[in-house]
């Protein structure tokens, strides 16, 4: 097939660059050498968990060195790596790298093996080239359920637009048990994790409420987003059932692995790490046994959930033929990976939606953006289809909407739908009990403005990521009255990692034990495509004193981000922004400026002047106070007993106040400004010349002040706030972020 070569050649250029350059990053800290036979093994901690697959190739840099090597074992906040060369006994910080290039290079190989089967290459054919007249009877359809089992008997190749709470899961799941009950082999693929646990936990409620449900017969195949929470689908279940006393003895090798792990982090012995290691022998043994009985579920299964790359690397997947194959979000999926999971099966649904986010590569190559960026839906020309306002005769379209209240969905039905999804009738009535609570009780949609307070966003050197610790802080709060309120589903979404990072450590760090009995995430936008929240917080962190929003938020795909991120609501879409800087560097054809104008006409706009009238409880380490007040902060900067760090902004002074309180503190204690020039000159302080664009103080590493000293705060206004948040975890996770934002010079 002419396509064949093209997506090869696509992958491989992605592959090189990968290799190269890398783009996915973690920090590592307290490395410690364990062994160096058979190379050489490291312990390290991370600040936040990581989830990179056993056997995966990374590599980890430690000043300039950087070396290849293969993870061990990933778990919580703890890593074992095996590199290829010593970095030394003790490694203070660290940076490893992963990018999945081997799962593309698999990828490339399945490719290679297709061009050998006729039958391979014309159901890809089909796939991409869906001309074929349909040949499904219309007149027989009652339900989307029922046209879309017809679509699949009678056609190779059927597309399904499932806008977000059009009823796409529902309609799969019940195909797919349709297909079950006529003794079908289904596979469930798709590009995350997520979305496959999702579909097939859908599909054993229906199975349930038919009674038609069979332990064995659905498998979730490979590691899971989360544990299912019905019935014997997974590996561990299933052996549970059958394999008891193997279920216990791998739980029991993996809790003893995971106390060995916190006892290195606490303290290192030889003993401990040698015991670590032959843990891990012992659990590599047992986890080979444990593959070996999923097999069998396998053989036995008829309906079976991974995602798209374990089926091109498994070759239990790879080397079967299925009756239905199933791709859900199939919008963040590579066309080469879509053709290749078309090729397992005689017939094939592509379900996802295509104005929603597109798949992701590193590389710039004119192959790449055509293969690589860009999803089936257009590669096919249905998209064209659509674009000319008609429906490609494969292309089925869902178009009732049951998640989102109507005063969310009013701007996503017209803006991004152009009319071609509307409400369903029940959903104001159904959303309201979420509506009529904090904040902003009876109110669906806001936008929490941050306009005139102050310029806190700040840009990465490296990889261009964007932090705003001010907007951070508004997000938080809004969780914390969502969750006090009696939310306990709730989303904090943004276009940037950084963010996002520092938002997951803000909430592990003060909020661990609200998060107990709740489900609260916070993350990039690409992780919440496919799932839902009663709460979904918004924050788009561009700001003052940056000159331009960043092309997540204005480029071609960004209709498409800013569409994921409203549309994951059940009940609140509450969105944080910069009003001002929107409307001054976003034109009004974008989405994000259309969404700011919308509200803003709908009359859904919280300005900053307003904060103290929706702010209604304190969370006892974050206090919101009146910045003019000066007594709470100058008693925190008067008991300091290690040190005070200032952070001074062009054009901003310490007041005579300001400059006797510290004169006043203790000679012990370390005193450090960050500024452009001398601001004290009475005194011992330790200067820091750097750029930091609004002003705060750490006293002790372990407090911080936001919005003081507020004197010459560029372009804020009244009312004055202040924020005090107390975690030494955050505030030392915080310094260590403004390192990678800003260059320090003494």
């Amino acid at each position: 097939m002419k396509y064949i070569k093209e997506w090869q050649e696509a992958l491989h250029i992605e592959i090189h660059h990968l290799k190269k350059y890398g783009s996915t990053k973690y920090k590592l800290k307290s490395g410690r050498l364990i062994t160096s036979q058979n190379g050489f093994t490291y312990y390290f901690e991370t600040s936040l968990p990581i989830s990179v697959p056993v056997g995966s190739m990374i590599s980890v840099q430690w000043e300039s060195l950087k070396v290849s090597g293969k993870m061990l074992s990933s778990e919580g906040s703890s890593i074992l790596v095996s590199l290829e060369k010593s970095l030394g006994d003790l490694i203070g910080e660290a940076i490893l790298f992963y990018d999945p290039w081997e799962l593309l290079e698999e990828l490339g190989l399945r490719l290679d093996e297709a061009k050998k089967s006729k039958k391979k290459l014309q159901r890809m054919k089909q796939l991409v080239e869906p001309n074929a007249p349909a040949k499904h009877s219309i007149e027989k359809n009652k339900t989307n359920a029922h046209e879309l089992f017809y679509r699949s008997k009678y056609n190779p190749a059927t597309f399904v637009w499932g806008p977000p709470g059009t009823g796409k899961t529902y309609t799969l799941a019940r195909v797919a048990a349709n297909k079950y009950f006529q003794g079908k082999r289904v596979l469930i693929l798709s590009h995350s994790n997520q979305a496959v646990d999702v579909l097939l936990e859908e599909i054993v409620h229906f199975l349930i409420k038919k009674s038609r449900f069979k332990e064995g017969d659905v498998l979730r195949y490979g590691s899971g987003s989360k544990q299912t929470s019905v019935e014997a689908v997974t590996t561990q279940k299933l052996l549970e059932a059958h394999e008891p006393k193997l279920a216990k003895e791998k739980e029991t090798v993996a809790q003893e692995r995971r106390l060995l792990k916190q006892d290195l982090s606490q303290s290192f012995s030889r003993r401990d790490s040698e015991s670590l290691l032959a843990m891990e022998k012992k659990l590599a043994t047992l986890l080979e046994k444990v593959r070996q009985k999923e097999l069998i579920f396998l053989k036995e299964a008829k309906v079976v959930g991974t995602t798209l790359a374990k089926a091109a690397n498994d070759p239990a997947i790879y080397e079967k033929t299925f009756d239905l194959v199933i791709i859900d979000e199939a919008s963040m999926a590579y066309v080469p990976q879509t053709a290749f999971a078309a090729s397992l099966g005689k017939r094939v649904i592509v379900s996802g939606d295509f104005k929603q986010l597109p798949p992701i590569a590193a590389s710039r190559h004119s192959l790449v953006d055509k293969w690589l960026k860009e999803d089936i839906f257009h590669r096919s020309g249905v998209v064209e289809t659509v674009t000319n306002n008609n429906l490609h005769p494969h292309l089925m379209l869902l178009k009732e909407q049951r998640r989102m209240h109507p005063h969310v969905s009013a701007f996503t039905n017209r803006f991004i739908y152009g009319g071609k999804v509307y409400d369903h009738r029940s959903m104001e009535k159904k959303r309201n009990e979420l509506v009529a609570r904090a904040p902003f009780p009876n109110l669906a949609s806001i936008l929490v403005d941050t306009s005139f307070t102050g310029q806190h966003c700040i840009q990465e050197k490296s990889s261009k990521s964007r932090m705003n610790v001010w907007q951070l802080l508004i997000s938080f709060q809004l969780i914390h009255e969502s969750y006090v309120a009696g939310v306990k589903s709730i989303g904090y979404v943004t276009p940037y990692r950084a963010q996002a990072l520092l938002m997951e450590q803000l909430l592990k760090c003060i909020y661990e034990n609200e998060r107990a009995d709740a489900d609260i995430i916070a993350a990039t936008v690409h992780r919440f495509q496919g799932s839902e929240r009663d709460v979904m917080i918004f924050d788009t962190v561009d700001s003052y004193p940056e000159e331009r929003s960043s092309m997540l938020l204005t480029g071609k795909d960004s209709e498409r981000l800013v569409n994921v991120a409203i549309t994951r609501t059940k009940g609140k879409f509450l969105h944080v922004s910069d009003r001002h800087f929107i409307k001054n560097h976003v034109y009004q054809g974008k989405t994000l400026r259309q969404l700011v104008d919308h509200q803003e006409k709908e009359k859904q706009v919280m300005d900053h002047q307003q904060i103290g009238t929706w702010i209604k409880h304190q969370h006892k380490k974050l206090q919101w106070l009146h910045a003019l007040k000066l007594e709470p902060v100058f008693k925190d900067v008067k008991i300091a007993k290690k040190s005070v760090f200032i952070s001074l902004p062009q054009n901003t002074e310490l007041t005579p106040e300001w400059q006797e309180v510290i004169s006043s503190i203790s000679e012990g204690v370390n005193i450090s400004i960050v500024c452009k020039q001398r601001a004290l000159s009475n005194r011992q302080v330790h200067y820091i010349e750097a750029d930091l664009p609004f002003p705060f103080v750490i006293i002790d590493e372990s407090v911080i002040w936001l919005g003081h000293p507020l004197e010459g705060a560029t372009k804020s206004k009244p009312p004055f706030v202040a924020a005090r948040l107390y975690s030494e975890k955050f505030v030392q996770y915080f310094l260590s972020q403004l390192s990678e934002f800003h260059n320090h010079q003494k």
